[in-house]
Parts: C-alpha cells; structure tokens; sequence
C-alpha cells in the first residue's frame, strides 16, 4: 500500500523561500496524480497545488499562483512544492496526498492517500 512522507518544513523569514518534499513508498506514485494541501491553526485544510501524473499538468489556488511550484520526479517517486516569496499567511501544516486520476481542481475527495504533515512557520 503506497505510503506518502513530507519533508522540508522549517522555520522562514517572510520573503523566503522553502522546497517541500513528499516520498513515495512504491514505484506506483509515478501513476497517480499527487497534489499538496495546508492546514493553518483553526482553519479548514485547503488545496494549495495538484499534478498530473506526468508532471506536465498542473494547477495552483489563487493564493499561490505564482509563488509556489508543484513538480514531480518519478525516478525518485517524490513530488515537490517549491514555496517562494513566503507570506505570514502560508504558515500551515502542509500535506501530500496522491489521488487516481488529474483534474484541474482541488477537490480533497479525490485524494485517497494522504502523508502526516510537514510544519510550515513564516515568521520574523
């Protein structure tokens, strides 16, 4: 059963910049669609970024267009979130999670695996 870790979370001043990483146990994240979510303290968890399973579709929340990248290597079966710019207001726990199929939404139900979180904390 295919299992997901982050990693990367840390400690940012606003304005920089971090690179989250999600694992994959088994070679079969390469066939699924992955995507990252947020949970700020007293808040609904939020869709931040999802990719096709390729890497060549991708689609971003408004609040992150622009400053986040998702990509993935498959090689590696890991996906990434490069967070630049970082804001006060991305301080969240952050999830992977990988879903079967790709549609340009952030939609949670179609994501039936999910790793434990990675602490995201922007702040001077």
């Amino acid at each position: 059963q295919l299992q997901l870790v982050e990693s990367g979370g840390d400690l940012v001043q606003p304005g920089g910049s971090l690179r989250l990483s999600c694992s994959g146990s088994e070679f079969t994240l390469q066939y699924r669609a992955a995507g990252w979510f947020r949970q700020a303290p007293g808040k609904e968890r939020e869709g931040v970024a999802r990719i096709n399973n390729s890497g060549q579709r991708t689609y971003y929340a408004d609040s992150v267009k622009d400053r986040f990248t998702i990509s993935r290597d498959n090689a590696k079966n890991t996906v990434y979130l490069q967070m630049n710019s970082l804001k006060p207001e991305d301080t969240a726990v952050y999830y992977c999670a990988a879903a079967p199929w790709y549609s340009p939404t952030l939609r949670e139900a179609d994501f039936n695996t999910w790793g434990q979180g990675t602490q995201v904390t922007v702040s001077s």
